[in-house]
């Protein structure tokens, strides 16, 4: 078993949560480090198929595998909402611990098709690692970016008639054999600028668990109230993505930065506020999934 599914099972017993967030450069991945380290707990690194082209899939799994090889500690690289595969077998072939391929944008029955295809190609390709690669799947479009929204992105399910059902969760796991389930909730991905994101169907999401028999996986975190984090965890929710707040406090703490130092050219001198301001989030945030406030 790979261990980071161990993990997401450890978090499913305690009705925890893991956090999962994204980098794009070293501050963020310091940032989340360091945060997960000083609480003793594991975390997720995702990239998605922009960050991946912009760090390099390579590149990306050498840091995360540096980490836990340096601190023997339980950091994971996800390929996040990986579209193609073609992109698929690049972080496979890379070497990271999870893939989530993202059909949602498809029709149901091409996106179970499609996900099946990942699924036999990655399990084909892991036989015989000492850590198989996780598979997710993902049913019901959320929005496509992680950004401050001024409204809900087109198409997003919003509306009760669009959400992932119980039905389609189950039909959607024994037809494709995917090891985790992102379903559409109410969640959608990046946040309002002023206002709380749309409530998470609570019921709905204990529904699709006790259906799907296989981890759930929260999408479009930032923004969402915690009393629905607290909710969603205890009925089902075992991985929870953040991005869009640690973005936004990276480029705020970025701005505050220059504006204070105008003069300053060293990257190493200009960056740790945004170090320091993106760990922020990610530790309360992991408090909060680890009910350790």
């Amino acid at each position: 078993m790979s261990l980071l599914l161990d993990v997401i099972k450890e978090a499913e017993k305690k009705k925890t949560a893991v956090g999962h967030f994204n980098i794009s450069d070293l501050a963020a991945l310091k940032a989340i480090f360091s945060a997960a380290k000083s609480l003793s707990l594991p975390v997720i690194i995702g990239v998605s198929e922009g960050e991946a082209d912009f760090i390099g899939r390579k590149q990306a799994v050498a840091l995360i595998r540096g980490l836990r090889e340096e601190y023997g500690w339980p950091i994971f690289l996800n390929s996040d909402h990986t579209h193609s595969f073609e992109k698929i077998k690049e972080a496979v072939e890379a070497g990271f611990d999870a893939v989530l391929f993202d059909g949602s944008k498809l029709p149901f029955e091409e996106n179970v098709k499609a996900t099946k295809q990942v699924v036999e190609y990655v399990r084909s390709v892991s036989a015989g690692r000492r850590s198989e690669i996780l598979i997710e799947g993902e049913i019901g479009y959320i929005g496509g970016s992680s950004q401050i929204l001024k409204e809900i992105p087109a198409g997003a399910a919003i509306r009760d008639e669009d959400l992932t059902t119980p039905e389609e969760a189950a039909q959607f796991v024994k037809e494709t054999g995917v090891d985790l389930l992102s379903p559409a909730v109410g969640n959608i991905h990046g946040m309002f600028k002023n206002a709380p994101n749309p409530n998470l169907r609570i019921g709905n999401i204990e529904k699709i668990k006790k259906a799907a028999g296989v981890p759930l996986v929260l999408h479009g975190g930032s923004g969402i109230r915690d009393d629905d984090f607290r909710a969603a965890i205890a009925v089902g929710i075992s991985v929870i993505h953040i991005n869009t707040e640690i973005r936004l406090a990276w480029r705020q703490a970025l701005e505050k930065s220059l504006k204070e130092n105008p003069e300053e050219i060293a990257p190493y001198k200009i960056l740790p506020a945004a170090v320091e301001a993106v760990g922020s989030v990610v530790e309360e945030r992991l408090k909060l999934f680890n009910k350790l406030i």
